[in-house]
């Protein structure tokens, strides 16, 4: 008997379910599945083509950036030249003018180098203050009359930065 029982309840949710439309209305318009998946699959590739675009532009402005950061990476003895030959020709004895017309040259040749690299985001890194590690490289711990411990003493090499990454540290003296 149980069994008669579950089959009339079977059959009464079927004919419930098979119910007419009243006359007059329209039957509800179901979505055709197929149309439904093409729509989604064009969503899909259309978000992940916009994603590989947004990407290729971002590897490309890295690319960018790392080429740059090679060519100043090469530039920077040269730069480290010119502002040793600076550094001599100001301690040269002024004799005849000759040395005069040497040093404005060399200079003129470092500014414009310098205005150069600046262009294109290379900025010094500052010295003054306290050792940093993450942007000096300790060469060497000398005892400081009247510094404080850690304080940077004496710049033996410049270090640069190239928009916020660091190209080359500065090659430092640190107190005791």
């Amino acid at each position: 008997m149980t069994d008669e029982r579950r089959e009339d309840t079977v059959d009464e949710s079927v004919e419930e379910i098979e119910e007419p439309a009243p006359e007059g209305s329209a039957p509800a318009p179901t979505p055709e599945p197929a149309q439904a998946r093409g729509d989604d699959a064009y969503l899909r590739l259309a978000a992940d083509f916009d994603n590989y675009r947004k990407r290729v532009a971002r590897e490309q402005v890295e690319l960018t950036a790392r080429a740059n950061e090679r060519l100043l990476n090469e530039l920077l003895p040269v730069l480290d030249d010119l502002e040793r030959a600076l550094e001599a020709a100001a301690q040269h004895e002024p004799g005849g003018g000759g040395e005069a017309k040497l040093e404005d040259g060399v200079r003129l040749v470092h500014r414009s180098l310098l205005a150069l690299v600046e262009r294109h985001g290379l900025s010094e890194i500052e010295t003054d203050g306290g050792f940093d590690p993450h942007v000096h490289e300790a060469l060497l711990t000398q005892p400081g009359e009247g510094a404080a411990e850690g304080s940077v003493l004496q710049v033996l090499q410049k270090g640069y930065k190239l928009g916020e990454r660091v190209v080359r540290p500065a090659r430092v003296i640190v107190a005791e």
